[in-house]
C-alpha cells in the first residue's frame, strides 16, 4: 500500500503559478505516477502523468505547454507545476499511483488503472 500526500493547492488569480507537491510513501511498484482533477459537478479527469520505468511524460491536451510534471526519486516526491492558470482548471487535484505493470502498458490515462489516491488539495482561480 501506498500512502499519497498532496500539498500546494490554494487561490490565486488567472495567469499565475503554482506548483503541487506529493510526498509518496511505502512500497512503489507502480509503473506511473500521475495527477487528476475534479471540478464541481465533473467526472474526475486525468491531467499528466510521469512513466517512473523512463520518465517520459503525458499531458491531457488542455494543458499541454502550461503543466510541467516531474519528481524527484530519491525523495519519493512528484511535483506538477501549473503555469499560466485559467479559471477551468479550477478543481481538487489528486496525486495517483498506478498499478504496476510491465513497461508496454505505458503511461496509464485511465482512472480504473490507478490504485492509491491522495487525498486532494484544492486549486481555485480567480478571473
Amino acid at each position: 500500500q501506498v500512502q499519497l500526500v498532496e500539498s500546494g493547492g490554494g487561490l490565486v488569480q488567472a495567469g499565475d503559478s503554482l506548483r503541487l507537491s506529493c510526498a509518496a510513501s511505502g512500497r512503489i511498484s507502480s509503473v506511473a505516477m500521475g495527477w487528476f482533477r475534479e471540478a464541481p459537478g465533473k467526472e474526475r479527469e486525468f491531467v499528466a502523468a510521469i512513466s517512473l520505468v523512463d520518465d517520459s511524460t503525458l499531458y491531457t491536451p488542455s494543458v499541454e505547454g502550461r503543466f510541467t510534471i516531474s519528481r524527484d526519486s530519491a525523495k519519493n516526491t512528484q511535483y506538477l507545476q501549473m503555469n499560466n492558470l485559467k479559471p477551468e482548471d479550477k478543481a481538487v487535484y489528486f496525486c495517483a499511483a498506478s498499478v504496476p505493470g510491465p513497461q508496454s502498458l505505458g503511461i496509464p490515462t485511465l482512472r480504473v488503472l490507478y490504485r492509491d489516491w491522495g487525498q486532494g488539495t484544492q486549486v481555485t482561480v480567480s478571473s
